[in-house]
């Protein structure tokens, strides 16, 4: 029996170490990415962009060229290595992190956003098929929560120092730095990402030889594909495009804090990096109280409706140090819905149908999201005010809550079986 509990406790420890490097390799590669959520919706003009709509697109692209590209890379992990895919987005990160400060117009930023698209869907596809690999249903929240808790540590220092130091050094001299960082993933890439391809349901048949059901007949997979696309329109687009915006609005372009003088860019910085910052730790967490949980999709909807709230309070006047501490919940709530409906798209890859599939599906859906989330968000600032954009968000967030409030109806599916069940 001891020996059983070491063995399983060694394998998950093995299993867990390629999760930690891919997620640090992706990690140093959002840097120039995360720096451009805070600086671009303030310092728009410093990159030669003429009018405040450029800049919705620009953080829209980057995720609308990945919805015709995701099935094709997905394909792609199929018949080439994880380590040959991994290592080619390392290189495009090292490119357009590198090319964002020499840009000077919007059209080549514009390619250079949707170039850095592509990297992203290697990346994060890499990352979600080594996570299936290599987890099973006791681990698969703890090891989503670490790959996502872990990326946000680039996030953590794009937008935090990349804020600073655009300030101080300018944003050419910072986004080559940055692009040059991502250089430093390379040797990892080449000692501890696997050579193995994707395979699409690795060790698992049908029994009586029927087809695995098609997603859309499955509503728990469907929903939370649903669920993947809106709250990436929530908070990937809407939520994190706007919050430098939302502080100019609600305070001004500086921000007495206490007795420093910060721009808003600079303060969404620090507040977007303290959630960054504790997501290595609170992702996680949530992971395991999600693995545990004996009604998950209860656990998720409380979580709705509590980011819900808060975006709904947010935009409504009230004391300095009040607001801040809303903001900070807010990021906190972020990270746990986030964590929560990224294991939900793994445990739905198990539910009958081809894990490839899902899991493309899910990136697409979220990418989708986070690409309409900025346009959205800066149309209705334009037409109603800034209020407006949160107000929508947390609607939606409410109306999903209540659709995760209704048990799904099991479809009528044939039972897969493992070829390690058949052993036993």
């Amino acid at each position: 029996m001891l020996q059983n509990i070491i063995g399983k406790n060694v394998t998950m420890v093995n299993n867990k170490r390629p999760v930690i490097v891919i997620s640090l390799i992706t990690a140093i590669c959002l840097l120039g990415d995360s720096m451009l959520y805070v600086v671009l919706p303030i310092r728009w003009q410093d990159f030669g962009l003429t009018s405040l709509w450029e800049v919705g697109v620009l953080l829209s692209v980057n995720r609308l060229i990945r919805l015709p590209l995701n099935p094709l890379i997905g394909w792609m992990y199929k018949r080439m290595s994880k380590r040959a895919g991994i290592l080619l987005a390392v290189l495009l990160a090292v490119v357009t992190t590198a090319s964002y400060g020499m840009a000077g117009s919007f059209w080549l930023l514009f390619i250079i956003r949707s170039v850095w698209g592509i990297a992203w869907s290697f990346l994060r596809l890499g990352g979600y098929f080594t996570i299936i690999e290599l987890s099973d249903k006791t681990n698969r929240g703890q090891f989503m929560g670490t790959f996502n808790g872990l990326t946000g540590i680039g996030s953590l220092i794009g937008m935090l120092a990349g804020s600073f130091a655009v300030e101080w050094f300018g944003i050419r001299n910072v986004t080559l730095v940055f692009g040059l960082a991502a250089l430093v993933a390379v040797p990892f890439v080449l000692k501890y990402v696997s050579k193995g391809k994707t395979e699409a349901d690795h060790g698992v048949h049908v029994v009586g030889g029927e087809q695995t059901l098609k997603i859309w007949r499955e509503p728990f997979v469907v929903w939370t594909l649903v669920s993947g696309l809106m709250t990436a329109m929530v908070f990937q687009g809407m939520y994190n495009s706007t919050l430098s915006r939302l502080i100019q609005v609600h305070e001004s372009t500086y921000v007495q804090l206490w007795t420093l003088s910060l721009g808003a860019a600079s303060l969404a910085g620090i507040l977007q990096a303290m959630r960054w910052g504790l997501q290595p730790w609170l992702s996680p967490w949530i992971g395991r109280r999600f693995d545990v949980a004996k009604d998950q999709s209860r656990m998720f909807v409380v979580l709705l409706v509590g980011a819900s709230c808060l975006l709904a309070i947010v935009p409504f006047h009230m004391p300095f140090a009040v607001w801040l501490a809303l903001l900070l919940g807010l990021q906190l709530g972020i990270t746990a819905v986030s964590t929560v409906v990224d294991a939900l798209a793994t445990d739905a890859s198990m539910r009958g149908v081809s894990k490839l599939a899902v899991m493309t599906g899910y990136t697409m859906a979220t990418d989708l999201g986070a690409s309409l989330g900025p346009s959205i968000a800066y149309t209705l600032d334009g037409i109603v005010g800034t209020s407006s954009i949160y107000w929508c968000a947390a609607a939606v967030l409410l109306l999903l809550a209540v659709r995760w409030l209704t048990p799904f109806q099991e479809s009528h599916r044939p039972i897969r079986t493992t070829a390690l069940q058949e052993k036993k």
